[in-house]
């Protein structure tokens, strides 16, 4: 399957107020680009397609794994950068290694690329000066919202779903960030107000009150098309 699909889809507040009715929508394999005024249901479509919420009514079916990015990630302060990769113990493998006191236990599971892969997701979001033992809680804001990222891609999903991943970011966090996904050659839907994330995108779909609209050309086409709506009426 190569497209993930929405089929009358519809989900509703817990008060019962619905947030969608039958939506039907299709997200193909390229980076897509989610937009709508605040409180229309952004986030909650991709929890929805994330699995993390079940709809209402109707179904989505999804192809391979998923990766989420919820906006503002809860980290443990405590945690280090090694806990967001969840790779200590491959480390602590390869540590033993270079000291000469592996097992033939740890030879066996020890994965000789990790450092070089780690190095490459930390250099892709900026954070290439930062150490893996790095305590969480010691870093802004910012860092800690490309760290999960940056772990997020080093999982490699076949799919990243990502909640305004450039809120409340520098415009360097932001930069590197769009970067990082220019150069995922995977599947990306992301909801962002970010002119400059959107620009990187392959496609816009819009949702509204009235369903969703999809703009296969990118940003600039999608503005250009609303601009040619919105022109006649203020006419």
């Amino acid at each position: 399957m190569s497209s993930i699909v929405i089929a009358s889809l519809s989900w509703h507040l817990p008060d019962g107020t619905p947030l969608f009715e039958n939506l039907d929508l299709t997200f193909g394999p390229v980076r897509t680009g989610l937009v709508g005024r605040n409180g229309i249901g952004k986030t909650t479509l991709l929890r929805l397609i994330a699995g993390e919420i079940a709809p209402t009514a109707g179904k989505v079916t999804s192809p391979g794994s998923m990766g989420f990015l919820c906006q503002n990630p809860e980290q443990q302060a405590e945690s280090t950068l090694a806990d967001l990769f969840g790779v200590q113990e491959q480390l602590a493998i390869l540590a033993r290694a270079a000291a000469g006191a592996a097992t033939e236990a740890d030879l066996a599971k020890a994965d000789w690329s990790l450092e070089q892969r780690l190095e490459m997701a930390l250099t892709n979001t900026g954070l290439d000066r930062l150490q893996l033992d790095a305590p969480l809680g010691s870093l802004s804001g910012g860092q800690r919202t490309r760290a999960g990222l940056a772990a997020l891609m080093f999982a490699a999903p076949d799919v990243l779903l990502l909640d305004e991943p450039t809120n409340h970011l520098d415009r360097a966090g932001r930069e590197h960030v769009v970067d990082a996904l220019r150069a995922w050659p995977g599947w990306v839907i992301v909801a962002s107000h970010d002119r400059s994330l959107l620009g990187a995108m392959d496609a816009i779909v819009e949702l509204t009150t009235l369903g969703a609209r999809s703009d296969g050309g990118g940003y600039d086409a999608y503005r250009a098309t609303k601009s040619a709506e919105i022109a006649p009426a203020e006419s």
